[in-house]
């Protein structure tokens, strides 16, 4: 028996999150004679190191919120490829990963053709745009959620949810002990400082000078400061370095976030699923996001219903971290946070033991990818 299973991911993140599940749906049926399963999709090499056929490389042109906007013609003809594709191609399973401004299409268009759908990583409603919930209802078979209190809020709803853990905290094999950090000797004038402005072009374009600005202030203060900043892959890594600032010395690591994390005092960072992972290093940040000031001011700010927007203060329930989301003018007020956290021990000891006690509740006995592909193979069934 052959099942053919399609799987849309749009962000290196998701794409890494799918590649692992192919991985493991493939490890649960490789000794059962009676189920073959393939795959195809939207992704990236993750995917297609896992063995996907991948129909259309859509990590390599992720874009997030506003600056999604300029590729809404792309997005549109994507989704009548794909639409073709899942009536003609007989298609057992979809699943979805992240991204629900594409995915929610993706997700129509396989209810449309009587395909079955999986949405793993729940769309953010309880943040914005609630109402929304019906569409996801009519578009849902089962959520995989890897926010804690998103199975409650989800349940409450009316979806059939399971929260499986957070994937990102399985990758950097997270030990709760390891995260807290002895600041007895600190010395912030022999600091390191992260700068991680994300992995998308648009972060990137908006977030490198703004995080270099502060990095040459702290620099003035304290000449002997460090900076290191990881890049998610060799593209990338040329991006920045092209467009770093003169008289600035940094350190450049290739993929190793976690590495990079480990190493700061202290870090810069682009709003999103990097948070979780600095946070499991136990690494106090100040996070950072830019948008477009228009569209904030007409659209985002009007949708957004909740006072904290990024990952770990949503979590801690309060501003752990400084957050700028978004900023529009001056760095001053982040190079000002930033100095704060460096020259006063008690706030970077605070953060740190926030951190670790935020991210423990995101861990589940089990790798996630293997919750999710029993799930998937349960829906196959």
């Amino acid at each position: 028996m052959k099942k053919k299973i399609f799987i849309s991911a749009c962000e290196p993140s998701a794409d890494l999150h799918c590649g692992n599940l192919i991985q493991a749906i493939n490890d649960k049926v490789s000794n059962n004679n009676d189920l073959e399963v393939e795959f195809s999709g939207l992704g990236g090499p993750k995917m297609q190191a896992a063995g996907c056929e991948i129909l259309e490389n859509t990590v390599d042109k992720a874009a997030m919120i506003y600056n999604a906007f300029a590729q809404i013609g792309q997005y549109i003809k994507r989704v009548r490829r794909i639409s073709a594709y899942l009536q003609k191609s007989n298609v057992d399973l979809v699943v979805v990963c992240d991204s629900p401004a594409f995915n929610f299409h993706i997700a129509k268009a396989a209810k449309k053709a009587g395909i079955p759908v999986l949405f793993y990583v729940a769309p953010q409603l309880w943040a914005w745009a609630p109402w929304r919930i019906h569409k996801l209802k009519k578009c849902c078979d089962k959520l995989a959620c890897i926010l804690p209190f998103e199975q409650e809020w989800f349940s409450s709803r009316g979806v059939d949810v399971t929260f499986v853990g957070n994937p990102l905290i399985d990758e950097v094999n997270y030990d709760k002990q390891k995260s807290y950090r002895d600041y007895t000797n600190f010395d912030p004038a022999n600091s390191t400082v992260a700068l991680m402005p994300g992995s998308r072009g648009a972060e990137i374009k908006t977030l490198w000078q703004p995080m270099q600005q502060v990095a040459k202030k702290l620099k003035t203060k304290y000449p002997n400061i460090k900076f290191i900043t990881p890049a998610v892959n060799e593209e990338k890594l040329q991006t920045l370095k092209q467009n770093q600032l003169p008289d600035l010395d940094i350190e450049y690591a290739l993929g190793d976030l976690i590495n990079a994390a480990f190493r700061a005092d202290l870090t810069l960072v682009a709003s999103g699923s990097a948070t979780l992972q600095v946070a499991s290093t136990g690494c106090p940040m100040v996070i950072m996001y830019q948008s477009n000031r228009v569209m904030w001011h007409l659209l985002g700010r009007w949708l957004i219903n909740i006072k904290l927007l990024s990952l770990v203060n949503i979590l801690a329930k309060k501003e752990l971290c400084p957050e700028f989301m978004p900023y529009f003018t001056s760095t001053e007020p982040i190079f000002e946070k930033a100095l704060d956290l460096l020259d006063n021990i008690d706030l970077l000891a605070d953060a740190n033991a926030g951190l670790a006690e935020i991210i423990q509740p995101l861990t589940r006995n089990g790798k996630v990818s293997y919750m999710v592909a029993d799930i998937l193979l349960e829906m196959l069934e």
